[in-house]
């Protein structure tokens, strides 16, 4: 019996989702071990029990959020065959992804402001920590800025519709996760003193 072209393709998407399981936890696996040693190191003597998240953090995070939603309804656009909608939903994750780049980076220029600084003899353990997991997390963003430009790129180029659409819904996946990733750090950061 031949396989079709569509039963390939969905059997290809099935293999890049369980890839894509795959790598969503690693990347957990690697902030739960930094949220981890922070939550350890708290007990040091240097530890700042009165750090404050600058605001730009919480519009930052509310940028992202505003970003899974316009991401899923550009995915359920695609999946209508709604082209004109879809790249409307999805040029508006793009603009709210980098929206929410430029407020992280604001917010650290508010920390430093602030007179705490991430390394050097003025730094502290808290900063230190704040830094090098919100880097991070900016890091795999960057990797999901990336994928959802390679994304508006197969888009514009027609290769997404209502029945073949995985790479779209495997991006969203990732967006998806990271926009949780940060809601999860974000609580954590305000209410873990």
């Amino acid at each position: 019996m031949d396989i079709t072209a569509q039963e390939q393709y969905e059997k290809k998407g099935k293999a890049l989702k369980v890839m894509m399981l795959f790598g969503i936890g690693s990347i957990a696996m690697v902030f739960a071990g930094l949220t981890s040693a922070y939550v350890v190191s708290k007990s040091r003597p240097d530890w700042l029990t009165d750090f404050v998240l600058p605001s730009a953090f919480l519009y930052s995070t509310i940028a992202i959020f505003l970003s899974s939603i316009t991401f899923h309804l550009g995915y359920k656009a695609i999946k209508r065959d709604d082209r004109n909608k879809t790249t409307t939903y999805l040029i508006s994750t793009l603009i709210l992804g980098l929206l929410f780049v430029f407020l992280q980076f604001k917010g650290f220029g508010e920390v430093i402001s602030a007179g705490y600084f991430f390394t050097g003899s003025e730094s502290t353990i808290t900063t230190s920590f704040l830094y090098v997991i919100v880097i991070v997390h900016i890091a795999h963003l960057s990797g999901g800025l990336l994928a959802l430009l390679y994304v508006i790129y197969n888009h514009f180029k027609q290769k997404y519709n209502s029945q073949q659409n995985i790479g779209i819904e495997l991006c969203a996946w990732f967006w998806h996760f990271l926009d949780l990733l940060w809601i999860y750090l974000f609580l954590f950061f305000t209410f873990y003193k």
